[in-house]
């Protein structure tokens, strides 16, 4: 089912020319519209830091496959680019509801190694971004864009209804439930804003790069064909990373392991605005794919292993939504400069400036003891 809903999120980065040529559009429009998408992710999260201390999370998984088949229809009818922009808006209002709902479902199902488990449903996830560009490509070459979200529509309806069903042959492992608990969510401020100061700035650049990543594969003077197979490596870098990361995080001091990534992130970034050729790209990209794509199941666990069960899923909604509603205004961002005159390499040297200014008080913050720790830190202190 998450590959369905991140393939939604994912599919509008290699639809970027299809559109501009559709619509009759420039860049910085549709790197707007493009930025709607993570924008519609962020809009329900807040909200729901409320509804799921009322309501169950599997109950919120189903609905959130309903809406996001509705929101592949609508999209998939778009006849101009308004209606796109709320199709682009539902598809992220789905899958920003089953994120929040299904990541702390998973650490309630699964607490005793809550970096693995949500590592591979990461991985899940992280497959539907790979296989998006060629998909995308193909299913375009032999129809139009609009056939992609017929597509998925098809995909989201199926998983969704899989899923119901299965609901009933899960007796054997309950759901915690609801915790009534609205005031405590908001008691979690600090773990809120250190898992903020952790991944929004990383993420906001990642929105930035990933959507443009053909772009500045060709303002470094490559070719659009490996400039496109230059971004299905970068995702394809996540697939082992998010495995990979969600069971290191459960074995090494969680935090230095956060700060340590994303350190190796922000010198990725720069050496794509330095390097030329594709071998040192390609690397380059490796890197970053990994890295970026390695704290977040990092920060998830981190989140949630900081938290009570009573406030869980509503803080890990509150914290997701702040944190996507800064990071997906990076597309957005980067559209209006480059469309101001900025080469892309002026542009990623600047975030990449900034990435290592948080990156410094954050290792100021750490070292001074003023971070919250995870309940597994205490325990390993206490031991």
């Amino acid at each position: 089912m998450v590959f369905a809903v991140n393939f939604g999120r994912v599919a509008f980065a290699p639809l970027v020319e299809p559109l501009q040529a559709a619509f009759g559009v420039g860049p910085a429009t549709v790197g707007a519209v493009v930025s709607l998408v993570w924008f519609g992710t962020a809009l329900p999260r807040l909200p729901l830091s409320y509804v799921l201390t009322r309501v169950s999370r599997r109950r919120v998984v189903v609905v959130a496959g309903l809406c996001l088949t509705g929101a592949a229809v609508l999209t998939a009818l778009s006849p101009d680019i308004r209606t796109l922009r709320l199709g682009v808006v539902a598809v992220g209002v789905a899958s920003g509801t089953y994120f929040v709902s299904a990541v702390p479902l998973i650490s309630e199902l699964y607490p005793d190694r809550v970096g693995k488990r949500v590592g591979i449903h990461g991985t899940a996830a992280q497959l539907a971004a790979v296989a998006a560009p060629t998909v995308v490509v193909s299913v375009v070459a032999v129809a139009t864009w609009r056939a992609v979200f017929w597509l998925l529509a098809v995909a989201a309806l199926a998983t969704t209804v899989v899923f119901a069903i299965s609901l009933g042959r899960t007796d054997g492992v309950r759901e915690a439930p609801p915790a009534r608990n609205f005031r405590g969510v908001l008691g979690n401020w600090r773990v809120i804003l250190t898992g903020m100061l952790f991944v929004s700035a990383a993420g906001f650049v990642w929105q930035g790069l990933f959507n443009f990543y053909v772009s500045v594969m060709l303002a470094r003077g490559l070719e659009t064909g490996t400039a496109n197979a230059l971004l299905t490596v970068a995702f394809a870098a996540g697939i082992p990373a998010f495995w990979v990361s969600g069971t290191l995080v459960d074995r090494f001091p969680t935090v230095p392991y956060i700060l340590g990534l994303a350190g190796v992130f922000t010198a990725g970034v720069f050496g794509l605005t330095v390097l030329r050729g594709t071998l040192a790209l390609g690397a380059v990209s490796v890197v970053i794919g990994y890295t970026i794509h390695g704290l977040f199941p990092a920060l998830d666990t981190y989140v949630l292993s900081s938290l009570p069960a009573d406030t869980r899923a509503g803080t890990f909604a509150a914290f997701s939504g702040l944190s996507i509603a800064i990071e997906a205004s990076g597309s957005g961002v980067v559209g209006v400069l480059v469309g101001a005159g900025y080469p892309y390499a002026v542009v990623f040297r600047s975030f990449a400036g900034g990435l290592a200014v948080l990156l410094a008080v954050s290792v100021a913050l750490y070292w001074t003891d003023r971070l919250p720790a995870d309940d597994r830190a205490v325990g390993a202190a206490k031991a």
